[in-house]
């Protein structure tokens, strides 16, 4: 309730105290912090941009936060999402966010949704909140929550981040535009990597996770011009700053109901084209690997199509880097028809899945090669632990 009757709200002493900076500023004053202390605010992600920006929520004095997420805290997690610890390791994001939240702010309520959250579900989850906030990282979420808030009629607060880059802005608020306005079609599976394979500075994530709560506690105060129909852009690497205007456009379909956003966004069909390619391929665990490496055979090359720097932190002893842009660009291609001279090819990667691609490439090409299944990654965990994982 954006605008509430803030007749019968008081704070009490310690309120007074903890919010007197805000209470002070003009745009604020005691009606503002009151407002924020009736709304209610969600968070779908507890990940890079989920975790400064629930820190700062509750620091704000938001009255009620919901938080939804289904995943488990990993230590790759901690370089960039700053509400876990690493006691929370291997624990539920949503009770290690509750438990730093509450140490903030005790006084606040925390509603956790621990569930992916659906076409079945976001309706009911999202009805009781003021603001949406979209912390997420792939485009069916992104789209299933545009969607929801457009049909209930509730802002959502949207930012993304990638290596040094990120953006944000104010969806479905004041009749401004939505995220189908920004993309109206979703890009094929795999054109854009993920951060898992791409990278992300840690920091990032705290720049624009706060830009997200910033625009959502405007939007509650009803103070100052939000993002809605700018579409921030930020570079950290040259810090730098820039806006594109983003208008609802005319003719974009009429959303009327929640649909299948996997479908949507062709997620299925990748996977089925995925698995049959694998079905065609063929494969060898990472045992099967070192029983090869072992046997002293020079029968093969193994062939290593992740990036420079990933090769860098971690190796399989004998492999021969040539990373999977240079095969998609054509002089990786020739590189492996030079390297194998008439020996057989065997291709990993971090986990599996680009060294699938190049395969497939590589066989439009004329060449047969077998994928380690789960990389580099399944190396480590099941035969040299001394190897990092990433």
């Amino acid at each position: 309730m954006l605008n509430p009757n803030l007749d019968d709200i008081q704070l009490n002493k310690e309120e007074y105290e903890r919010y007197s900076r805000h209470i002070i500023l003009p745009e604020v004053g005691l009606e503002g912090q009151k407002r924020l202390k009736t709304a209610s605010v969600l968070c779908i992600g507890t990940g890079g941009l989920g975790s400064p920006l629930l820190l700062y929520l509750a620091a704000t004095g938001i009255g009620r936060i919901g938080i939804v997420d289904f995943d488990i805290v990993d230590s790759s997690n901690l370089q960039r999402q700053i509400i876990h610890g690493t006691s929370w390791v291997g624990k539920p994001k949503i009770e290690s966010a509750k438990n730093r939240i509450l140490e903030i702010n005790p006084a606040c309520r925390v509603d956790l949704y621990q569930t992916r959250i659906s076409s079945e579900n976001a309706m009911q989850i999202m009805e009781p909140y003021d603001v949406i906030i979209d912390g997420t990282d792939n485009f069916p979420t992104r789209y299933l929550t545009n969607d929801a808030c457009v049909l209930l009629g509730k802002p959502n607060v949207y930012g993304s981040i990638f290596r040094f880059e990120g953006q944000a802005t104010v969806f479905n608020y004041e009749d401004g535009p939505n995220y189908r306005d920004l993309y109206p079609e979703p890009p094929p599976p795999g054109m854009v990597p993920s951060c898992a394979e791409g990278g992300v500075l840690g920091v990032l994530c705290g720049i624009i996770g706060t830009i997200q709560a910033t625009e959502a506690i405007k939007i509650i105060l009803g103070q100052g011009n939000t993002l809605s129909g700018r579409l921030l852009l930020y570079n950290a690497l040259d810090m730098k700053f820039r806006e594109l205007k983003l208008r609802p456009n005319p003719e974009r379909p009429v959303i009327e109901k929640l649909i299948d956003y996997e479908q949507f966004c062709g997620i299925p069909q990748a996977k089925a084209a995925e698995e049959q390619q694998r079905m065609a391929m063929s494969e060898m665990n990472v045992r099967e690997l070192k029983q090869l490496l072992d046997s002293n055979t020079n029968d093969f090359v193994l062939i290593d199509v992740r990036n420079p720097n990933e090769y860098e932190i971690a190796k399989i002893p004998g492999s021969v880097l040539v990373p999977l842009p240079e095969i998609e660009q054509g002089p990786g291609v020739e590189k492996v028809k030079e390297l194998l001279n008439g020996h057989r090819l065997i291709a990993h990667c971090k986990m599996g899945g680009r060294s699938a691609k190049a395969l497939g490439i590589l066989k439009e090409n004329g060449i047969d090669g077998t994928n380690v299944v789960g990389g580099i990654t399944a190396w480590s965990r099941e035969v040299d632990s001394s190897v990092p994982e990433y």
